[in-house]
């Protein structure tokens, strides 16, 4: 997310800027009590104020060594939880840096900075619910001392996590920042991302503009208007401005992602099918080509092959139901269909409204005469989805395998009734079935 890319230098600039001014350390008095305690005062400040000096300089394994002695002394001193949470962040020690940092807050819950750096470290390691309640009250804050461009950056962070889970709120939190900054291009790309959350594609797309006006070259603008283009089947406006982006950056895997988007539109599946394959080799770990890359293959009928891609995936990711049931899929169509059956079935218990693969987990299942699980499947697809004359002949033939005749001729009978002559051979066995029941007019 390219809000939390931003370093926690700032905060750490917005507390050293005010050493002076903290709060003492616990077990202090005021300069002025008497001579020893006032010493005792004086040594914790520049004992505190010598590390500050020292994370500013990027000497972080120095500041630790000052902090935490420091610290063993003065084991609530929020400020200074909050520098040894920056050194361990800086040296690339998230699970220190969150201890340090919780303790700043137990310490200091109206310690603006460490719920900030609390929040943007976690939504840095994609744990948006954890890190929302630590943004949150960061804006509820006041940073130490008053900082407009810290509190816009709590904001933006909030706008940033809200914005497809709750748009509503998140253009709130942006418009909120934008009262105490200046609109940056950052902004203007998260304004087009709310919006688009919103279905407001005209905002959103004037927003993508809008920053392309002023940055002709920006990747993430060009494949934000390029999506919505191709979401409103304007690929001819859309071509051109992938064109300039690949000349630019031609191993982007978005921008080629949308190429091949456009392609397929175009009904020009080997050319997309190329423009894949090369990104798959480029990006091998990356999951929305991969499975752009699966899904053309099983389009141009090389199961085989997407199902390669579906099982790969599956060993880092077995839980995705995407992928599984892409895998399921791919097993139907080489006819592996006892194979198929359990791998529909994990899907749908990760996503039972996926019509599609109650379709297809009723075909297995007919092909496999269970037609208990046939007809249990097409009931849960028509809840999603409405029936047609495949659906419609799977019911007869299995109520029909159940003997269940008059079932069986009711579903034959509006099998007839869809199928139209669309169907010949299956329209000829189930007439040739209502015969057999008695049930032909």
């Amino acid at each position: 997310m390219r809000i939390f890319a931003t370093t926690f230098c700032l905060l750490l600039c917005a507390m050293t800027a005010t050493a002076q001014q903290s709060p003492l350390p616990p077990g202090t008095t005021a300069p002025g009590d008497d001579t020893a305690a006032s010493a005792t005062v004086d040594a914790a400040a520049n004992e505190l104020a010598s590390a500050e000096e020292k994370i500013a300089k990027k000497d972080f394994e120095g500041a630790r060594a000052v902090l935490e002695p420091y610290l063993s002394k003065h084991p609530t001193d929020a400020r200074a939880l909050f520098d040894l949470g920056y050194v361990e962040d800086a040296s690339d020690n998230p699970d220190r840096a969150a201890v340090a940092y919780r303790k700043a807050i137990e310490a200091n819950p109206k310690q603006f900075e460490a719920q900030l750096a609390m929040g943007l470290l976690l939504a840095q390691e994609g744990k948006t619910e954890q890190a929302l309640p630590f943004i949150e009250a960061a804006t509820l804050l006041v940073p130490a001392p008053p900082n407009p461009e810290s509190k816009a950056r709590a904001w933006r962070a909030l706008a940033q996590l809200l914005r497809t889970s709750d748009p509503t709120r998140a253009k709130y939190a942006l418009l909120e920042a934008l009262k105490i900054s200046k609109e940056t291009t950052e902004d203007t790309l998260l304004t087009a991302e709310i919006a688009e959350a919103s279905d407001d594609d005209e905002t959103a797309e004037a927003a993508y503009k809008r920053v392309l006006e002023a940055h002709p070259d920006s990747s993430a603008a060009t494949a934000g208007l390029v999506h919505l283009l191709l979401k409103q089947k304007k690929y001819a406006e859309a071509e051109p401005l992938l064109h300039a982006a690949l000349e630019r950056d031609p191993d982007d895997p978005a921008l080629n992602a949308q190429w091949a988007a456009v392609l397929l539109e175009e009904n020009k599946p080997q050319e997309a099918l190329s423009a894949l394959e090369k990104l798959h080799q480029l990006h091998p770990q990356d999951l929305t080509v991969g499975k752009m890359l699966a899904q053309t293959l099983m389009q141009g009928g090389q199961a085989a092959k997407a199902d390669e891609i579906y099982v790969d995936f599956l060993s880092f990711s077995p839980d995705d139901p995407a992928l599984l049931a892409g895998h399921a899929e791919a097993l139907l169509r080489q006819e592996k269909f006892a194979q198929a059956i359990p791998v529909f079935q994990k899907a749908l218990k990760l996503r039972p409204d996926d019509g599609d693969s109650w379709g297809g987990l009723a075909y297995a299942a007919s092909e496999m005469k269970e037609y208990a699980i046939t007809l249990e499947s097409l009931s849960m697809r028509s809840k999603y989805e409405e029936e047609t004359p495949a659906t419609y002949f799977l019911r007869a033939t299995a109520y029909d395998n159940l003997h269940q005749p008059k079932a069986a001729a009711e579903w034959y009978q509006k099998f007839l009734t869809a199928a139209q002559g669309k169907f010949p051979d299956q329209e000829w066995q189930a007439k040739h079935r209502l015969v057999a029941l008695g049930k032909m007019h």
